[in-house]
């Protein structure tokens, strides 16, 4: 690239002048992700782009690099009066920021050595599971049906046709990954001939396709203990999907989750049930019978003049705590339910009631109703 065409390094990397040192290499560390060559494969804007990146920050992360160009511009470094981009080699920092960069663009840095001999770990699988809360209570044992991979009984998880083995794959000798030149670097890539695991099968299995694997069905108990929660996950080891050419299999991983249920709404180790009672039952009081959690009936004494929302406690009536001998608490909230499709009879004794009734008998109405005719009182006024 000839000087004269040669953009200014500050407007290559997109900051002033007096940049500090930490807003340079951000800045580089930006572009430089942004251009790489592995995230625009085969745009040559982005490569040259790339490259144009790199050599402004090899100039301006030196301080006498910086210097010279500050004084001489893209002169300072022809005919002999510094350094070139590329003659001085790149510095530990430079280093550790593609390195940093490198784990950005790949997730991670980049492994070396060997594939593993094809060995592959066999991937997790995830079971969605319903269950009632009396299940939940109690505790039972689910059987279920998981489809999934299982290791080739034929082939033993090898991929190959019994009596041969799988071969060394000739393209990555065996390691798994290549090593691509990319401009002024050196990448390791996933072999695409043997897709990482370093070996081929030449004759594949007639059961499996080579693939060490077969999907089918299998039947899996699960524990569920009691007090368990919504939203619990349980782990199945070694029972997910089956691993490559004889790898490890995967684990299982059961999420359980709770149906809703006619009486009770959970909370932690509580229990709520919201129990409509009459108004009469309400005013006079009584007892009533309601369900629990246990399959038994439990009884609960309403006093007199109880209103809508009281709430009763019910110790120890709630689910068990796991893990624990201890359970938790049911609380009974009542709803007065005003009475309905009236008969003759019923509105003429309701009429005699309201006739007969006092303030006493309705504080609460009687209070707000006396407190709004003082506020329309002061606003007329």
């Amino acid at each position: 690239m000839a000087t004269s065409q040669k953009r200014d390094y500050y407007e290559v990397l997109g900051v002033i002048r007096t940049a500090d040192d930490k807003t340079l290499k951000s800045a580089y560390r930006k572009l430089a992700m942004q251009y790489h060559p592995d995230r625009n494969q085969g745009d040559a804007t982005a490569e040259v782009k790339f490259k144009e990146v790199s050599e402004a920050y090899e100039v301006l992360r030196e301080p006498q690099k910086r210097s010279a160009y500050d004084r001489f511009g893209h002169a300072a470094f022809e005919g002999g009066r510094g350094a070139g981009p590329g003659g001085a080699g790149f510095g530990n920092d430079f280093a550790s920021t593609m390195s940093d960069i490198f784990e950005e663009v790949f997730g991670g840095r980049q492994s070396r050595g060997g594939g593993g001999g094809g060995r592959a770990r066999g991937a997790d699988l995830r079971y969605n599971l319903e269950i009632s809360l009396e299940d939940a209570f109690a505790g039972k044992t689910v059987e279920i049906t998981v489809p999934s991979s299982s290791t080739c009984e034929v082939c033993e998880g090898s991929g190959a046709k019994p009596g041969t083995e799988p071969v060394t794959c000739s393209t990555c000798s065996g390691s798994g990954r290549i090593r691509v030149a990319q401009g002024f670097f050196t990448l390791e890539r996933t072999c695409v001939t043997c897709q990482g695991r370093g070996q081929v099968v030449r004759d594949p299995c007639t059961n499996c396709g080579g693939n060490g694997r077969v999907q089918r069905e299998r039947d899996l108990s699960v524990n569920i203990p009691a007090g368990i929660e919504d939203g619990t996950r349980i782990r199945l080891a070694a029972e997910g999907e089956a691993g490559l050419m004889g790898g490890p299999a995967g684990d299982l991983y059961i999420f359980l989750s709770l149906a809703a249920h006619d009486f009770f709404q959970r909370d932690g180790a509580d229990l709520y049930c919201r129990v409509p009672i009459s108004m009469a039952r309400a005013a006079l009081g009584g007892s009533i019978e309601v369900p629990s959690i246990d399959g038994e009936k439990a009884k609960v004494k309403i006093p007199e003049a109880t209103q809508t929302g009281r709430q009763f406690r019910l110790r120890g009536k709630g689910m068990p705590v796991m893990r624990s001998s201890q359970f938790g608490d049911m609380y009974i909230q009542v709803a007065v339910e005003t009475p309905q499709n009236l008969s003759r009879r019923q509105r003429e004794l309701l009429t005699e009631f309201e006739s007969l009734s006092s303030n006493e008998n309705h504080p609460e109405s009687h209070g707000f109703f006396s407190r709004a005719k003082e506020f329309f009182d002061n606003l007329s006024q």
